[in-house]
């Protein structure tokens, strides 16, 4: 059966193109009779001279019916020979356009417009998170669809961004940085640009990123880290949107397991003790009216992947967002991290992933789990275990037990560090949606 979000989205989307090909039948059509009928007088005595003409070479080889017979196969061919050319030299035509317009284009154009096409006609898909593990999902989930907007986590306070927000009184834009390089088209040295660092040895460019320094200085000639942002996305061409939880200035507060309160997500990550409950300081800060109606109108929420406390919790504690997924009838789903973090979710199994969320938002935002199933090389897990980290057991019966439905997959990368795979998670994700 077609649901009606896909109806929706034919119609929207690539049913533009479809309507512009009817649009375009329809003119030629109305040409054809149009010249038919103003133009009789002369094209008649025309048509009937070319008619003579051929039937005179065509007579030295056929007569009666046959003649009549090579006649329409010669029209046939001669009409076929026209369309040829016709769509032939459209498609050089606007291949020289498009190239004009975007010279990094390369390869038959025809191939870029029907792409364009496919993601212009994928879901709607709003992904809700920070860190590393965003930006990984936004490179998978980029080439499925164009219709892409991430939500992410403005709390981090260290490194290059959190030098910036003491400096700039700016929004960290570490984590905006990381997802709008993940969804950009641009050219490679652009996105590395984006994403060099500077050395020690650099004075007081040592540290700093220079995506973060672009997008201070953007925010500098826009007065507006929203409009700033927009701008960036401009000049890396990217697939989607990037915007932040909030526009107002927030830290992270975490409850520890002893009753003891530390404040600051680069203070929270450093500490030896387990967390119990994340909050917003201050707790009322407003969420972007573009999140929430991009969340309205989605046809998949992804929450994750990412550190549980610090990155996939602090966005969906901005007052409305939570709310905002809960109430949206999109299917919604939370990508489980492969393996544990120290000092935020050690020992943690998948359903205590789950269990975290829940207690801190206070209230369910996902139908479904995606559970990593392919168990890492025991070299690596070995490695792992050196920095405190674990396998995260995908124990999908207490999962479900919860009212939730798990969902596993040989979700992993392996080269040297054991990862999520952008394209088997978004593989994964995209087929709930079918």
């Amino acid at each position: 059966m077609i649901s009606g979000r896909r109806i929706k989205r034919w119609l929207s989307s690539g049913g533009r193109l479809r309507r512009a090909v009817l649009v375009a039948l329809l003119g030629v059509a109305l040409l054809t009779v149009g010249f038919s009928l103003s133009l009789q007088a002369i094209v008649a005595p025309v048509a009937e001279t070319i008619q003579t003409w051929f039937d005179g070479i065509l007579s030295r080889w056929f007569e009666g019916q046959d003649l009549a017979n090579a006649r329409h196969y010669a029209a046939g061919a001669f009409l076929m020979l026209g369309v040829w050319a016709v769509v032939s030299g459209f498609k050089q035509f606007l291949g020289e356009v498009i190239r004009m317009l975007n010279p990094a284009l390369r390869g038959p154009m025809m191939g870029h417009i029907v792409r364009r096409q496919q993601l212009m006609a994928g879901p709607s898909v709003v992904a809700i998170g920070g860190g590393t593990g965003l930006s990984t999902l936004l490179r998978g989930v980029k080439q499925k669809t164009n219709r892409i907007t991430a939500i992410v986590t403005v709390t981090d306070d260290g490194g290059s961004s959190g030098r910036l927000v003491a400096d700039k009184k700016i929004l960290p834009p570490g984590d905006i940085r990381n997802c709008l390089v993940a969804l950009a088209d641009a050219e490679k040295a652009m996105t590395d640009l984006f994403q060099h660092r500077f050395e020690i040895a650099s004075g007081s460019l040592s540290g700093h990123s220079t995506g973060n320094l672009l997008i201070a200085a953007m925010v500098d000639l826009t007065g507006d880290f929203e409009k700033a942002v927009t701008e960036i996305s401009k000049v890396l061409a990217i697939r989607g949107r990037v915007l932040p939880a909030t526009l107002q200035t927030v830290r992270l507060r975490a409850e520890m397991v002893d009753g003891s309160e530390v404040c600051g997500e680069t203070q929270i990550v450093n500490s030896p003790l387990q967390v119990r409950r994340v909050h917003l300081d201050p707790e009322d800060a407003e969420p972007l009216d573009e999140a929430l109606e991009a969340i309205a109108a989605a046809d998949i929420i992804v929450i994750g992947p990412g550190s549980v406390f610090t990155s996939v919790i602090p966005p969906l504690l901005v007052p409305g967002i939570a709310e905002a997924v809960a109430e949206s009838d999109a299917i919604k789903v939370y990508v489980c991290n492969v393996m544990t973090q120290p000092g935020e979710s050690d020992r943690f199994t998948a359903s205590d992933h789950v269990h975290a969320i829940e207690a801190n938002v206070g209230r369910r935002v996902f139908d479904y789990v995606l559970l990593n199933k392919a168990m890492p090389s025991q070299h690596l897990l070995e490695r792992y275990a050196k920095s405190g980290q674990e396998f995260v057991e995908p124990d999908a019966d207490r999962i479900r037990a919860m009212g939730v439905k798990p969902v596993l997959a040989n979700l992993i990368s392996e080269t040297d560090l054991v990862r999520h795979d952008p394209m088997r998670v978004a593989d994964s994700i995209l087929r709930l949606a079918r």
